[in-house]
């Protein structure tokens, strides 16, 4: 059974028609179970019923990169009113270490009038990617720990029931850590290819040709970009930064820091690279029709969350330059609904791409 307050969405799943297109292979799995096997709804009530429940809500940050547990705290007093002695809850949002044995248990305990030892909790960080989440479920290594030995040895075997490649760790607390650990490795590393790009541009080096020459077993260039979006890796780090600083440790995360700014301040590169390619064209700079191609936050996935190619497009029209977005994935209502304009690639004097780093001209090629 699965609960959601999105209710056209368990409409959806009821009749077997798969909300999320781009998820490939779980049209069919939709198709098949949903309505029958997979029961969606948006009552916390009928799920009465069940001893396991897995959370999986958003937990976003606000302006200042503080964790805002909102929507996490409802869900769990939600829960907190069905959930029975005896019963398991296992947390896969992505958390600040000490959070499942912290304040998702007082939630818990607060809502649902039972004492901690009354229930089973653990922790499992989810390791799926947008677009292919099925394959990561079925091939990606996956670990889970519990409040205590107890509940971590209980969800571990109702896990193995459905996860190939599932390790044990010693509590909720490790596997917390490990799943903000990754984030904060991807965007360290993403910060080191930004800025070794820029550094081989200065010394007039071919940076794509030396990482590829550079990465060996030992050795993984990232590769660059516009900077980092997404609900997960611009986002990890935070929890690590927050911490250090409310301990007055603060250099303990001057590197995660210095990662966040590093690739946050990319589109003002970008932005500057755009302009330094309009000054190539023989038009008057205002008269520059620019295209971005692409505008969410990874190619082939329809989401904006902490987009960096967004906010580069938005920045170049704040700098008064004439912007225009091509997106595959986005109609052009879509778009004007975002406050920007739509144009055909090949209608625009310069385009960037965002996700491969490159710039051409359209009208040159339509010539």
């Amino acid at each position: 059974m699965g609960v959601d307050i999105n209710e056209e969405l368990c409409r959806l799943i009821n009749q077997g028609i798969n909300p999320i297109p781009e998820e490939e292979g779980l049209e069919e799995l939709i198709a098949q179970h949903g309505g029958k096997e997979l029961v969606a709804t948006s009552n916390f009530q009928d799920a009465a019923v069940c001893r396991t429940f897995i959370v999986i809500v958003p937990l976003f940050v606000d302006q200042s990169a503080n964790p805002d547990f909102t929507i996490m705290e409802k869900a769990l007093k939600s829960l907190g009113k069905i959930l029975k002695k005896g019963d398991l809850v296992v947390l896969e949002t992505t958390f600040p270490p000490g959070t499942t044995d912290g304040p998702v248990r007082s939630w818990l305990c607060q809502s649902s009038g039972l004492e901690k030892e009354d229930f089973s909790l653990a922790y499992s960080p989810e390791r799926i990617m947008t677009g292919y989440s099925l394959s990561r479920l079925r091939e990606f290594p996956k670990v889970i720990g519990g409040t205590d030995e107890e509940s971590g040895q209980k969800a571990f075997q109702v896990y193995t029931r459905f996860i190939p490649n599932l390790h044990l760790v010693s509590s909720a607390r490790v596997a917390e850590m490990i799943k903000v650990m990754e984030g904060c490795y991807r965007d360290v590393n993403v910060a080191l290819a930004n800025e070794l790009l820029k550094i081989a541009k200065d010394m007039d080096i071919d940076f794509f040709e030396a990482r590829e020459y550079a990465n060996h077993q030992y050795c993984h260039i990232h590769l660059p970009s516009t900077g980092v979006g997404g609900h997960c890796i611009p986002v990890y780090p935070w929890f690590l930064i927050k911490e250090m600083e409310k301990q007055e440790s603060f250099s303990h995360c001057r590197l995660l820091r210095t990662a966040r700014e590093v690739n946050d301040e990319m589109i003002q590169y970008w932005a500057e690279e755009v302009l330094r390619q309009c000054l190539k064209i023989d038009k008057p700079l205002a008269k520059i029709k620019i295209c971005i191609r692409g505008i969410t936050f990874r190619a082939c996935v329809k989401e904006f969350y902490h987009s960096r190619n967004m906010a580069l497009a938005r920045l170049l029209v704040q700098k008064g330059l004439d912007v225009y977005v091509s997106d595959p994935l986005q109609s052009p209502e879509e778009i004007a609904a975002k406050g920007l304009r739509f144009i055909e690639p090949e209608e625009a004097d310069l385009i960037f791409d965002p996700f491969d780093l490159n710039f051409s001209r359209g009208r040159e090629k339509t010539a």
